[in-house]
């Protein structure tokens, strides 16, 4: 039976060149050969043992030959996302209440699917994708939280959703890009219980930024990213700010800010976890 992560994985392509027809040679469609050993017994049943801990998925944006943004003093988006992530990471992992995965952890080009590919992989719990873009004009700050959606709440965050899903420019002539109508049925493979998930998460998202890092006039926003359309997993992009306003780079490229920013993002995944998902953190 195909399954939306089955059919997804098929639209995108996938890293794995795993056919969609090898589960069924994995659940024992073929004969097994040679004789079997011994006794079968069914699986051991350990009592109290502890759930296993929510799994997060970092995804620092761009990467490699994909610089992101360039900020007015020069600085790439790759290198912020990249340290904003370790060090949300690193307080996640400081809590004892998660595990942590991320799509990179240096600096290497990873096409949009493949980072799809990697949370479904992974079995995440939650998928974070993290920004600094750029915008036309400079004066616009602050953060912002962004979920899936087949059309764009506005025209800044359509213009938003285009310049992140130009990333796999960088992937060459193996990438053959995805047509409006493709983009349409992978949005419709969410589910409405993935759907909640991720509007659940960006709520938190903005809830916890209040009062600690500025914010964009109406910051949960909605477009059709494509590294956002797994069909399983609750998904948010975060943009922390934009590296086309003065003030906004300036903050970024200051670790103690940074710091801040990771602050408020595990307060909104504490929240999160708390109240929706129905996976327990302790």
């Amino acid at each position: 039976m195909l399954t939306r992560r089955t059919l997804a994985s098929g639209l995108f392509g996938g890293l794995s060149g795993v056919s969609l027809l090898a589960p069924l040679t994995a659940f024992g469609r073929h004969p097994v050969h040679g004789p079997l050993h011994g006794k079968l017994h069914a699986p051991a049943v350990h009592r109290g043992a502890a759930p296993p801990k929510p799994l997060v998925m970092l995804d620092p944006g761009h990467g490699g030959k994909d610089p992101g943004a360039i900020g007015i003093s020069g600085t790439y988006e790759k290198h912020i996302a990249e340290a904003a992530a370790s060090e949300l990471s690193r307080q996640l992992l400081a809590s004892g209440q998660y595990r942590v995965a991320m799509t990179r952890s240096e600096d290497r080009f990873i096409p949009l699917e493949g980072r799809v590919e990697l949370a479904q992989r992974h079995q995440a719990h939650l998928f974070i994708s993290m920004h600094a873009d750029a915008l036309h004009d400079r004066d616009v700050r602050g953060a912002s939280v962004y979920t899936l959606s087949g059309g764009a709440s506005d025209a800044q965050t359509a213009s938003l959703a285009r310049t992140e899903n130009s990333a796999d420019r960088f992937a060459g002539p193996a990438f053959h890009g995805m047509s409006p109508d493709v983009q349409q049925i992978l949005a419709s493979l969410v589910s409405e219980e993935t759907r909640r998930g991720s509007a659940h998460m960006a709520a938190s998202v903005v809830n916890s930024f209040r009062n600690r890092i500025g914010l964009l006039t109406h910051p949960s926003r909605h477009a059709a990213f494509v590294v956002l359309k797994s069909s399983e997993i609750p998904s948010v992009l975060v943009e922390m700010g934009f590296m086309s306003n003065r003030l906004d780079e300036a903050a970024l490229r200051q670790a103690v800010h940074r710091t801040q920013v990771a602050s408020a993002m595990k307060t909104a995944i504490d929240r999160y976890f708390a109240t929706h998902s129905g996976v327990m953190t302790g």
